[in-house]
């Protein structure tokens, strides 16, 4: 059934169309996830549907209601408190005050309060914890019908059975979750790749081709000057009628390279070459610790004789609920915390989405040289690498959206002396191409990283090591969130294993027990003896 339909729409933002489609079709059932890069029209879509902001040209058919999560919302929200209660959010709080996390939550609930047919949701994931994810899945699940923009493609593939890519102010759909969609746009590259070099090969043989058939006919010999005139007359027509069809045969072959499909060259992907022996890096194994750690804010203990390692050249997740003090410890390390150790060769480099570091008045290369310890060539790669290509490289920052101004933030880090990293939230605002060239890089880091990240791809992606927090402790895992939830399952079912092992146990010593009275059945006793025995040697 359909619920929504957009015919000939089209959004220019000043002379840039932005969207531009000819047929959208929203049907019950779908759950549409919406992916470009930043500044693609992604959020400017859901404002069309919506009916938040008005196409240039166009209908739309709208013949449902519509609830819309979106990403930056300080709409005061009257309602009852049931949702706020699943979300772990006191509903009493007063709105000013609230954290993002809270803020994000409060709209969330808002809207799906509303029991809309048809939920729009804009980044609503961004600042939630793990379990405010989890229960968001939950009701998303079990909504029929969602078209959303998320970063999150862990998200995006639990949710989603379509995708819409916004490609260059066009929309590209491709059937099933994110991952599909991205094996189809890996083939798509992949196949460009190919045709690109068939193409320039081609174009290659019949350009020699080419050459080789004007070299033949420049040549070919003139007449020679003791020849008579009949044999004169005779070889100059032989000449020509082979220089006639040498020439046709260029012609041809001229015709043929004008009538190559022309293939478009694909991005090239740029290795950078950093060299970070110039940050000094420290060689301890251990580049900060603490054994004995502390922390009230508000009264509120954070930390309470916490114990913590960070080992050189390791990326290192920081992962808790929302308030167990993920960022505050972030915060109390780069402040150089007197109960946190770090090694005197550590350069803390420090990433948080206040743009503080960055001069609005200066371009993009400027503000990233003005303190690179590497070159303005290896700087240009790094940018490049990140997305930000060519003469993109001399905008102000100033007019940067604020997904390109996370990325210059990075590249300002990545080529600065720092040889620590932390990351607090750093996927935030991000598209997915972006993120996923952002993983490339860190991946390829040597320095050690430590971040915080609600993003379970990301961390899966990139993480050695988990830093734990809970109850006011921290607890250190070998691994990513992936392989410490397997952990975790494994280690609940080796003790509810032990405990029903425990369970048998007893019951035997019992039927031992009343195998010694006289009045018992020693059959009926013995029968089930054997029986909880071969449970045990099951076990």
């Amino acid at each position: 059934m359909l619920i929504l339909e957009a015919v000939n729409l089209k959004k220019y933002y000043g002379d840039r169309l932005i969207i531009s489609t000819n047929d959208l079709k929203i049907r019950r059932g779908d759950k549409i996830g919406i992916v470009g890069e930043n500044g693609a029209g992604k959020t400017t879509l859901l404002n069309i549907l919506s009916g938040e902001t008005d196409a240039d040209t166009g209908v739309i058919k709208r013949y449902c209601s519509a609830a819309y999560i979106k990403q930056f919302s300080d709409e005061n929200v009257n309602m009852q408190g049931k949702l706020f209660k699943e979300f772990g959010v006191n509903y009493k709080f007063d709105c000013q005050k609230a954290s993002g996390g809270e803020r994000a939550k409060l709209s969330i609930a808002a809207e799906l309060s509303k029991n809309s047919s048809l939920l729009l949701a804009d980044e609503p994931t961004s600042n939630l914890d793990y379990k405010s994810i989890k229960v968001l899945k939950e009701k998303l699940s079990k909504i029929e019908t969602i078209v959303l923009i998320s970063h999150d493609r862990d998200f995006m593939d639990t949710l989603c059975n379509k995708i819409i890519e916004i490609r260059n102010g066009k929309l590209f759909f491709y059937e099933g979750n994110y991952s599909f969609y991205k094996k189809q746009k890996d083939l798509r590259i992949k196949r460009q790749k190919m045709e690109y070099e068939e193409y320039i090969e081609e174009k290659i043989r019949l350009e020699k081709a080419t050459r080789d058939v004007q070299s033949k006919s420049k040549s070919m010999k003139k007449t020679p000057k003791r020849m008579g005139n009949s044999e004169a007359r005779l070889h100059k027509r032989a000449v020509n009628e082979k220089k006639k069809k040498l020439d046709a045969a260029v012609k041809g072959i001229k015709s043929r390279i004008e009538k190559l499909q022309v293939k478009e060259k694909p991005d090239k992907i740029l290795k950078v070459k950093i060299d970070f022996s110039l940050t000094n890096p420290p060689q301890n194994k251990i580049i900060m610790s603490s054994s004995n750690f502390y922390f009230k804010y508000n009264r509120n203990e954070i930390f309470h004789n916490a114990k913590f390692k960070v080992y050189n050249g390791m990326k290192t997740a920081v992962v808790g609920d929302n308030g167990s003090g993920k960022t505050t410890l972030l915060n109390l390390i780069n402040m150089q915390d007197k109960q946190i150790y770090t090694v005197p060769k550590a350069v803390i480099g420090y990433f948080h989405q206040n743009f503080e570091d960055l001069d609005f008045d200066k371009t993009v290369l400027q503000n990233v040289m003005v303190s690179s310890i590497q070159g303005e060539s290896c700087v240009r790669t790094i940018l490049a690498r990140l997305l930000i290509f060519g003469d993109a490289v001399h905008k102000k920052v100033g007019i940067l959206s604020g997904g390109e101004k996370i990325k210059v933030s990075f590249a300002k880090l990545f080529a600065s002396k720092a040889n620590v990293l932390l990351l607090d939230e750093p996927t935030n605002y991000l598209d997915m191409q972006s993120i996923e060239a952002l993983e490339d890089f860190l991946r390829s880091y040597e320095g050690t990283v430590l971040f915080v990240s609600h993003d379970r791809a990301f961390i899966n992606s990139i993480a050695d090591r988990l830093l734990i927090l809970e109850n006011e402790k921290i607890t250190e895992f070998e691994g990513n969130l992936k392989e410490f939830e397997k952990n975790k399952k494994v280690s609940k079912n080796q003790e509810n294993m032990y405990i029903e092992k425990s369970i048998l146990q007893m019951k035997l010593t019992e039927i031992v027990s009343r195998m010694s009275l006289k009045d018992c059945d020693r059959e009926a006793l013995d029968k089930e003896y054997q029986c909880i025995a071969k449970q045990l040697n099951k076990m």
